[in-house]
């Protein structure tokens, strides 16, 4: 069966069992949410780890300030 929704991403019709829904909530409201098919969920989550991995730049500790 097929969802009536289409991918948020890519706009492709989705079956309902292939669908991921990507939730943001932050302080328990939901900001954004997002019905994905797999090809596109595959690349939220490439993204997401990409933007998500620490950076190996030093950050200089002269530029923060401690009151």
């Amino acid at each position: 069966m097929f969802n009536s929704e289409p991918c948020d991403g890519c706009s492709r019709s989705i079956s309902d069992a292939l669908a991921r829904t990507v939730r943001l909530i932050v302080d328990q409201r939901d900001v954004d949410s997002q019905q994905l098919c797999p090809d596109c969920f595959a690349s939220w989550i490439r993204r997401y780890e990409s933007e998500m991995q620490l950076s190996h730049q030093i950050v200089s500790t002269d530029d923060i300030i401690v009151d």
